[in-house]
Protein backbone atom coordinates (compact mmCIF):
# COMPACT_ATOMS: atom_id res chain seq x y z
CA UNK A 1 0.00 0.00 0.00
CA UNK A 2 1.25 3.49 -0.85
CA UNK A 3 1.67 5.66 2.24
CA UNK A 4 1.04 9.39 1.82
CA UNK A 5 4.11 11.27 3.10
CA UNK A 6 3.67 13.54 6.10
CA UNK A 7 5.88 16.58 6.56
CA UNK A 8 5.22 18.11 9.99
CA UNK A 9 6.65 21.21 11.62
CA UNK A 10 7.09 21.44 15.38
CA UNK A 11 7.37 25.11 16.30
CA UNK A 12 8.12 24.38 19.97
CA UNK A 13 8.10 27.54 22.15
CA UNK A 14 8.51 30.03 19.33
CA UNK A 15 6.25 32.68 17.75
CA UNK A 16 3.56 34.91 19.21
CA UNK A 17 0.04 34.68 17.83
CA UNK A 18 0.56 37.27 15.10
CA UNK A 19 3.91 35.77 14.12
CA UNK A 20 2.40 32.29 13.94
CA UNK A 21 -0.46 33.47 11.75
CA UNK A 22 1.88 35.31 9.38
CA UNK A 23 4.11 32.26 8.95
CA UNK A 24 1.16 29.90 8.54
CA UNK A 25 -0.47 32.08 5.89
CA UNK A 26 2.78 32.40 3.95
CA UNK A 27 3.27 28.64 4.11
CA UNK A 28 -0.31 28.03 2.95
CA UNK A 29 0.28 30.25 -0.08
CA UNK A 30 3.47 28.38 -0.97
CA UNK A 31 1.77 25.00 -0.51
CA UNK A 32 -1.43 25.76 -2.42
CA UNK A 33 -0.42 23.49 -5.32
CA UNK A 34 0.56 20.47 -3.18
CA UNK A 35 -1.90 17.58 -3.15
CA UNK A 36 0.26 14.47 -2.72
CA UNK A 37 1.81 15.25 0.67
CA UNK A 38 0.15 15.82 4.06
CA UNK A 39 1.41 18.96 5.77
CA UNK A 40 1.08 19.80 9.46
CA UNK A 41 2.36 22.64 11.64
CA UNK A 42 2.28 22.65 15.45
CA UNK A 43 2.32 26.17 16.90
CA UNK A 44 2.30 26.81 20.67
CA UNK A 45 -1.06 26.41 22.45
CA UNK A 46 -2.06 30.13 22.48
CA UNK A 47 -1.82 30.30 18.68
CA UNK A 48 -3.70 27.14 17.74
CA UNK A 49 -7.16 28.61 17.23
CA UNK A 50 -5.79 31.71 15.50
CA UNK A 51 -3.74 29.69 13.04
CA UNK A 52 -6.54 27.19 12.46
CA UNK A 53 -9.08 29.91 11.71
CA UNK A 54 -6.74 31.64 9.28
CA UNK A 55 -5.88 28.46 7.41
CA UNK A 56 -9.56 27.54 7.23
CA UNK A 57 -10.38 30.95 5.75
CA UNK A 58 -7.80 30.25 3.02
CA UNK A 59 -9.21 26.75 2.35
CA UNK A 60 -5.68 25.51 2.95
CA UNK A 61 -4.70 21.84 3.13
CA UNK A 62 -2.14 22.66 5.81
CA UNK A 63 -3.22 20.92 9.01
CA UNK A 64 -2.79 22.22 12.53
CA UNK A 65 -1.32 20.06 15.26
CA UNK A 66 -0.68 20.51 18.98
CA UNK A 67 2.62 19.83 20.69
CA UNK A 68 1.10 17.96 23.64
CA UNK A 69 -2.14 17.15 25.43
CA UNK A 70 -3.35 15.85 28.79
CA UNK A 71 -5.09 12.47 28.98
CA UNK A 72 -8.15 13.65 30.94
CA UNK A 73 -10.86 15.71 29.23
CA UNK A 74 -11.54 18.21 32.00
CA UNK A 75 -10.91 18.81 35.67
CA UNK A 76 -8.73 20.58 38.22
CA UNK A 77 -5.46 20.20 36.30
CA UNK A 78 -3.94 23.68 36.23
CA UNK A 79 -1.96 24.41 33.10
CA UNK A 80 -3.08 21.35 31.15
CA UNK A 81 -4.93 21.17 27.82
CA UNK A 82 -7.28 18.35 26.84
CA UNK A 83 -8.05 16.64 23.56
CA UNK A 84 -11.55 18.12 23.71
CA UNK A 85 -10.07 21.63 23.87
CA UNK A 86 -7.70 20.90 20.99
CA UNK A 87 -10.56 19.69 18.80
CA UNK A 88 -12.50 22.86 19.56
CA UNK A 89 -9.45 24.91 18.49
CA UNK A 90 -9.42 23.22 15.08
CA UNK A 91 -6.55 20.82 15.74
CA UNK A 92 -6.30 17.55 13.78
CA UNK A 93 -2.92 16.15 14.94
CA UNK A 94 -1.05 16.02 18.23
CA UNK A 95 2.61 15.30 18.98
CA UNK A 96 2.98 12.93 21.91
CA UNK A 97 6.11 11.89 23.80
CA UNK A 98 8.62 14.27 22.23
CA UNK A 99 12.04 13.76 23.80
CA UNK A 100 11.89 17.24 25.32
CA UNK A 101 8.70 16.27 27.12
CA UNK A 102 10.36 13.10 28.35
CA UNK A 103 13.57 14.86 29.38
CA UNK A 104 12.35 18.14 30.90
CA UNK A 105 8.90 17.17 32.17
CA UNK A 106 9.44 13.57 33.20
CA UNK A 107 6.92 11.99 30.84
CA UNK A 108 6.98 8.21 31.02
CA UNK A 109 6.00 5.59 28.45
CA UNK A 110 2.89 5.00 30.54
CA UNK A 111 1.96 8.71 30.36
CA UNK A 112 2.45 8.59 26.60
CA UNK A 113 0.21 5.52 26.31
CA UNK A 114 -2.61 7.34 28.13
CA UNK A 115 -2.15 10.42 25.94
CA UNK A 116 -2.32 8.36 22.75
CA UNK A 117 -5.52 6.78 24.04
CA UNK A 118 -7.02 10.22 24.71
CA UNK A 119 -6.05 11.37 21.22
CA UNK A 120 -7.51 8.28 19.54
CA UNK A 121 -10.76 8.58 21.47
CA UNK A 122 -11.11 12.19 20.27
CA UNK A 123 -10.26 11.40 16.63
CA UNK A 124 -6.97 13.28 16.78
CA UNK A 125 -4.07 11.87 14.79
CA UNK A 126 -1.34 10.98 17.31
CA UNK A 127 2.31 11.42 16.35
CA UNK A 128 4.19 9.24 18.81
CA UNK A 129 7.84 10.23 19.22
CA UNK A 130 10.48 7.67 20.10
CA UNK A 131 14.27 7.73 20.07
CA UNK A 132 17.47 7.00 21.93
CA UNK A 133 19.99 9.32 23.59
CA UNK A 134 23.61 9.59 22.53
CA UNK A 135 24.80 7.51 25.48
CA UNK A 136 22.21 4.81 24.73
CA UNK A 137 23.36 4.77 21.11
CA UNK A 138 27.02 4.44 22.14
CA UNK A 139 26.10 1.58 24.48
CA UNK A 140 24.37 -0.26 21.64
CA UNK A 141 20.95 0.08 23.27
CA UNK A 142 19.08 1.76 20.42
CA UNK A 143 16.76 -1.14 19.65
CA UNK A 144 16.30 -2.02 23.32
CA UNK A 145 15.17 1.55 24.07
CA UNK A 146 12.86 1.66 21.05
CA UNK A 147 11.34 -1.69 22.02
CA UNK A 148 10.43 -0.37 25.47
CA UNK A 149 9.02 2.86 24.11
CA UNK A 150 6.88 1.08 21.51
CA UNK A 151 5.70 -1.79 23.70
CA UNK A 152 4.84 0.34 26.73
CA UNK A 153 3.58 3.31 24.71
CA UNK A 154 1.14 1.14 22.74
CA UNK A 155 0.23 -1.33 25.46
CA UNK A 156 -3.41 -2.38 25.55
CA UNK A 157 -4.34 -1.07 22.09
CA UNK A 158 -6.05 -3.04 19.37
CA UNK A 159 -4.75 -2.64 15.85
CA UNK A 160 -7.99 -1.04 14.63
CA UNK A 161 -7.48 1.78 17.17
CA UNK A 162 -4.13 2.73 15.66
CA UNK A 163 -5.05 3.15 12.01
CA UNK A 164 -4.13 6.86 12.04
CA UNK A 165 -1.10 6.56 14.33
CA UNK A 166 2.14 8.10 13.08
CA UNK A 167 5.45 7.11 14.66
CA UNK A 168 8.24 9.68 14.61
CA UNK A 169 11.74 8.31 15.09
CA UNK A 170 13.70 11.17 16.60
CA UNK A 171 17.14 10.16 17.83
CA UNK A 172 17.73 12.51 20.76
CA UNK A 173 21.36 12.96 19.74
CA UNK A 174 20.21 14.50 16.45
CA UNK A 175 17.61 16.98 17.72
CA UNK A 176 18.83 20.56 17.39
CA UNK A 177 22.45 19.44 17.18
CA UNK A 178 23.00 19.61 13.44
CA UNK A 179 23.78 15.89 13.52
CA UNK A 180 21.43 13.87 11.34
CA UNK A 181 21.20 10.12 11.14
CA UNK A 182 22.41 8.99 7.75
CA UNK A 183 19.60 7.97 5.40
CA UNK A 184 20.83 4.39 5.74
CA UNK A 185 20.67 4.58 9.56
CA UNK A 186 17.17 6.05 9.44
CA UNK A 187 16.01 3.37 7.01
CA UNK A 188 17.44 0.58 9.17
CA UNK A 189 15.70 1.88 12.31
CA UNK A 190 12.41 2.54 10.51
CA UNK A 191 12.47 -0.97 9.10
CA UNK A 192 13.04 -2.31 12.60
CA UNK A 193 10.15 -0.25 13.99
CA UNK A 194 7.86 -1.59 11.26
CA UNK A 195 8.86 -5.15 12.14
CA UNK A 196 8.08 -4.50 15.82
CA UNK A 197 4.62 -3.17 14.93
CA UNK A 198 4.03 -6.34 12.94
CA UNK A 199 5.05 -8.49 15.92
CA UNK A 200 2.82 -6.53 18.32
CA UNK A 201 -0.18 -6.24 16.01
CA UNK A 202 -0.28 -7.50 12.42
CA UNK A 203 1.28 -7.09 8.99
CA UNK A 204 -1.51 -4.85 7.71
CA UNK A 205 -0.95 -2.21 10.37
CA UNK A 206 2.82 -2.51 9.99
CA UNK A 207 2.54 -1.91 6.25
CA UNK A 208 0.11 1.01 6.55
CA UNK A 209 1.58 2.92 9.47
CA UNK A 210 3.58 6.02 8.63
CA UNK A 211 7.03 6.23 10.23
CA UNK A 212 8.62 9.65 9.88
CA UNK A 213 12.10 10.88 10.78
CA UNK A 214 13.03 13.84 12.95
CA UNK A 215 16.37 15.29 13.92
CA UNK A 216 18.05 18.24 12.18
CA UNK A 217 16.03 17.79 8.97
CA UNK A 218 16.91 20.47 6.40
CA UNK A 219 16.29 21.23 2.72
CA UNK A 220 19.68 19.74 1.82
CA UNK A 221 19.11 16.32 3.41
CA UNK A 222 15.37 15.69 3.02
CA UNK A 223 15.49 14.26 -0.52
CA UNK A 224 17.99 11.55 0.39
CA UNK A 225 16.08 10.66 3.55
CA UNK A 226 12.82 10.38 1.64
CA UNK A 227 14.37 8.17 -1.03
CA UNK A 228 14.22 5.19 1.36
CA UNK A 229 11.08 3.06 1.35
CA UNK A 230 10.48 3.05 5.11
CA UNK A 231 10.89 6.81 5.61
CA UNK A 232 7.39 8.25 5.20
CA UNK A 233 8.06 11.87 6.03
CA UNK A 234 9.70 14.15 8.54
CA UNK A 235 9.08 15.92 11.82
CA UNK A 236 10.94 19.19 11.40
CA UNK A 237 11.99 21.52 14.20
CA UNK A 238 13.99 24.70 13.59
CA UNK A 239 13.77 24.59 9.80
CA UNK A 240 9.95 24.69 9.97
CA UNK A 241 9.92 28.13 11.63
CA UNK A 242 10.80 29.80 8.32
CA UNK A 243 8.07 29.29 5.71
CA UNK A 244 10.53 29.79 2.84
CA UNK A 245 12.85 27.10 4.20
CA UNK A 246 10.06 24.74 5.25
CA UNK A 247 8.44 24.78 1.81
CA UNK A 248 11.72 23.57 0.31
CA UNK A 249 11.53 20.56 2.62
CA UNK A 250 7.88 19.96 1.72
CA UNK A 251 8.69 20.18 -2.01
CA UNK A 252 11.66 17.82 -1.67
CA UNK A 253 10.57 15.78 -4.70
CA UNK A 254 10.75 18.85 -6.91
CA UNK A 255 14.29 19.85 -6.01
CA UNK A 256 16.11 16.52 -6.38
Amino acid sequence: MSRTPLIAGNWKMFKTGSEAVATARRLAEFASDITNIDIMIAPPFPSLALVSENLKSMSSRVNVGAQNLFYINEGAYTGEVSAKMLKAAGVSHVIIGHSERRQYFGETNEDICRKIKAAVESDLIPIMCIGETESQKKDGKTFYVLDKQIQNGLQGFRSNELLTLVIAYEPVWAIGTGNTATPEQAEAVHSYIRSEIEKMFNSNLAEDIRIIYGGSVKPDNISELMSHKNVDGALVGGASLDADKFIKIIKYNRIK
